[in-house]
């Protein structure tokens, strides 16, 4: 008996949440309606012959700058998007900075919608602010929905008045209660202030500017002293945590001790600390800086030893751009940021995948169903499953290339990436069953990606 499909997607190995299988994917109203061998659709079904190639759940990228409103001239949400739907991703988490004013506030949150609205080719949904002096306004980000709040550890850099700034500890201690009352996740750009600004200031007075220089003011020491801070804070308060870009194995199992003991906590790395050492930092310049800072290969491959083990649950680019002449100049004075979201699917592919063996659904888990069932978006978003949204990434696996700056959709083309070889490639993307990037095609014309506003996706409705 044949069904009615809106797209029947054919013969592609699928990505499934425990197994890889040859599937045809039949979708109806921009949900998947049916997943199986050889199924039966009537003669005018739309199909795409996936045969060759592997199909991945759209990677949710729970952590991206975009820099709206006001700075848009960095990146934006229509090259970001851009970037992202070339690569992979189906739907992204925008953090609360750098834009101008930053989403600490209700009226900061409507503006960075208003920039959004009818210019991003993929879903997404946002992030609040906890900073020193909103602990009030946190409620009604809340009920405007935000998935979550995002606090520093250490300054983030910036200048002016209405910038990001880093939480004192009376600020982390009250806001994690509040955003536990809330029900929420509190993310946590986790590295001592009082370390990281010593070292860099001593280093600057002995006029230190090179990249390791950099890198030895940053100590795995920084990270594990604010990780256990803040697991004792969450431990006082009982609200959830999310680390956020953490780069040592030392703090991956710091935090792996605080959830044996029934803490509700979950890890991020990112790509750049799995392919990139600080000896790349070194060779490639301030294109490769970001803070924590890239580790030595022997740390390296403790984390990777960390991910095989089921350590790690996410993993999100960290993608934070900025103007290519921001990325010259000595380490201590260059913006401290990768570009990087175009590439993560791919990196974790090539390496990870290609070259390791991790097996392909656990891959899948750190940089989709994990991220989506954290932040409230599964089970729309996230897995390869029946009546989930159609997002959908379609990687051939044999398809070597070497990127190129004028591969780039970012709005300044500069990555530490460029030239990298790669052993496979995104050939299209596709979102709620609409295809948003094919390879040598392009983007979309048309920019349909929604708010997946928190409260609305609890509820199984569209965001707006």
């Amino acid at each position: 008996m044949t069904k009615q499909f809106d797209l029947v997607i054919r013969k592609g190995t699928v990505v499934l949440r425990e197994e890889v299988r040859q599937l045809d994917i039949g979708i109806q109203g921009g949900k998947i309606a049916a997943l199986g061998e050889n199924l039966a659709y009537s003669e005018d079904t739309p199909v795409y012959d996936a045969e060759h190639l592997h199909i991945m759940p759209g990677m949710v990228d729970a952590h991206v700058h975009f820099n709206e409103p006001a700075l848009g001239h960095w990146e934006g949400f229509a090259t970001g998007s851009a970037a992202l739907a070339a690569g992979g991703c189906t739907t992204y988490i925008d953090m609360p900075l750098n834009g101008v004013p930053p989403t600490v506030r209700l009226s900061a949150l409507e503006r960075k919608l208003e920039a959004a609205e009818g210019h991003s080719l993929v879903d997404y949904a946002l992030w609040g602010g906890l900073v020193p002096g909103n602990v009030g306004n946190l409620q009604e980000l809340a009920e405007a929905g935000v998935i979550g709040f995002k606090a520093f550890m250490s300054c983030p850099g910036g200048e002016g008045e209405d910038i990001f700034a880093e939480v004192d500890d009376l600020t982390l201690y009250e806001g994690m209660k509040e955003i536990a009352r809330l029900g929420l996740v509190l993310a946590l750009h986790a590295e001592s202030e009082e370390i990281v600004s010593e070292l860099a200031a001593q280093a600057v007075k002995e006029g230190k500017r090179g990249a390791l220089d950099f890198v030895a003011t940053r100590p795995i020491a920084a990270e594990l002293e604010a990780v256990n801070r803040a697991l004792f804070y969450a431990e006082e308060t009982g609200c959830k945590l999310h680390f956020v870009h953490i780069s040592s194995a030392e703090a991956v199992q710091a935090i792996t001790e605080a959830k044996a003991k029934g803490l509700d906590v979950t890890v991020e790395t990112c790509p750049h600390y799995l392919v990139l050492t600080s000896a790349d930092l070194e060779r490639l310049g301030p294109v490769a800086k970001c803070a924590p800072p890239l580790r030595t290969s022997e740390d390296q491959a403790q984390l990777w030893a960390a991910l095989a083990d089921g350590q790690l649950d996410i993993l999100a680019s960290d993608h934070s751009p900025c103007p290519t002449p921001m990325k010259q100049g000595n380490f201590f004075e260059a913006w401290g940021g990768i570009s990087g979201a175009q590439s993560s699917l791919e990196l974790m592919l090539d390496e990870g995948y290609l070259r390791r063996e991790v097996p392909l659904p656990m891959l899948s888990r750190m940089l989709s169903l994990e991220p989506a069932k954290r932040f409230g978006l599964h089970p729309r978003k996230g897995e390869i499953a029946l009546g989930a949204d159609a997002d959908f990434a379609l990687v051939d696996m044999k398809l070597s290339y070497s990127l190129q700056e004028s591969d780039l959709l970012y709005r300044h083309k500069h990555s530490p990436y460029v030239g990298k070889a790669f052993g496979c490639r995104v050939k299209a993307t596709f979102l709620r069953g609409a295809k948003v990037y094919e390879l040598g095609v392009g983007g979309a014309e048309k920019a349909d990606g929604i708010w997946m506003r928190y409260a609305a996706v609890i509820g199984g409705e569209d965001g707006g």
